[in-house]
């Protein structure tokens, strides 16, 4: 059976960009909008998501830790958080310095976690099926040590 033009054209490859930066970018935004997709009849983003996820492992972190663990800088947070502030599912105390702010999930925000989660894996199985659980696997790592490495150059 022959493929069709849009078949075919559908399964070509994607030119390799130059820039690293540029292909990751490509790939993010790809990425995204599957688990956007995914999460969208939970009225929730994956930005959204992954703080929440982030949030249900560590307990409770300062603002500043959890920068360093997404690797997002202070104003995208902060305009995260107040975010999922507004929508009750996540809290902050004061910490130690009255500067600091220690956030954790409220009892709302864990059952939005678990509410979502069922979405999350179904996007998350779909990409591990598609390149395979070694890649899925191998890719973790790299983009783990890319980060690092980005951080330190």
């Amino acid at each position: 059976m022959l493929k069709t033009e849009t078949e075919s054209a559908a399964r070509s490859p994607l030119p390799l960009l130059a820039c690293t930066c540029a292909n990751l970018r490509r790939a993010a935004r790809v990425v995204t909008r599957l688990y956007t997709r995914a999460l969208q009849s939970d009225g929730i983003e994956i930005t959204q998501f992954t703080l929440l996820m982030a949030l249900d492992q560590v307990g409770e972190i300062s603002q500043g830790e959890l920068g360093e663990i997404l690797a997002l800088d202070s104003t995208s947070l902060t305009r995260m958080l107040k975010l999922l502030k507004d929508h009750g599912w996540v809290q902050a105390k004061e910490g130690e310095d009255r500067r600091m702010r220690i956030f954790r999930l409220t009892k709302a925000g864990r059952e939005k976690f678990q509410q979502s989660l069922r979405h999350w894996k179904q996007a998350q199985e779909r990409l591990r099926t598609a390149l395979g659980a070694k890649s899925t696997g191998e890719l973790s790592v790299l983009l783990a040590e890319i980060t690092r490495v980005s951080q330190e150059a």
